[in-house]
C-alpha cells in the first residue's frame, strides 16, 4: 500500500501517526510540510478529499493564527489559503493519504481507518496503549 504523510517531526501526534503507519508494514512517503509545503491547489484538493474546510485544518497553537486575525469568521477560504501559503505552520498535522482516503489524523488513532491491520502492539509516546499484542485496537475509556 502506498501512503503519504504530511509530517512535522517535532509534533508528537505526527510521530505517533507515522509510527502506526510503519507498524502496519508501510514505509510512507514523508513530506515535511514545513520544508516542502503543499501548493495551494494541492492543499485545497486534499481538504476536499478529506471532507474538511480550510478553517478546520487551521492550527492555532504555536502559530501566528491570532496575530494574523484568522479568528475572524468573515475571512474567505482564499484569504485563509493565502495565510497558510505564507505560514505553512498554520496547517494542522498530520494529514495522511492512502488508497482508503485522506484524513487529518488528530488524534493519531484516526490513521488506523486508512491502514491495513497493525503488525503487533502499539503504544504511543505518552504510554497510551492503542493496539494489543494481537494487532487489535484497545478500547478507550
Amino acid at each position: 500500500m502506498d501512503a503519504i504523510i504530511y509530517h512535522n517531526p517535532a509534533c508528537e501526534t505526527s510521530r505517533n501517526t507515522l509510527a502506526m503507519i510503519r507498524n502496519a508494514g508501510i514505509e510512507p512517503h514523508i513530506i515535511e510540510y514545513l520544508k516542502c509545503p503543499p501548493t495551494r491547489l494541492l492543499l485545497a484538493q486534499l481538504l476536499k478529499r478529506a471532507g474538511l474546510t480550510v478553517r478546520q485544518v487551521l492550527r492555532e497553537k504555536g502559530t501566528p493564527f491570532q496575530d494574523l486575525g484568522l479568528n475572524d469568521l468573515s475571512l474567505s477560504d482564499d484569504a485563509l489559503l493565502d495565510a497558510i501559503g505564507a505560514h505553512p505552520i498554520l496547517i494542522n498535522r498530520p494529514i495522511v493519504v492512502t488508497p482508503q482516503g485522506v484524513r487529518l489524523c488528530r488524534p493519531s488513532e484516526l490513521v488506523l481507518d486508512l491502514l491495513p491491520p497493525q503488525h503487533g502492539p502499539f503504544i504511543k509516546e505518552n504510554g497510551e496503549r492503542v493496539i494489543d499484542e494481537h494487532g487489535r485496537r484497545v478500547a478507550t475509556a
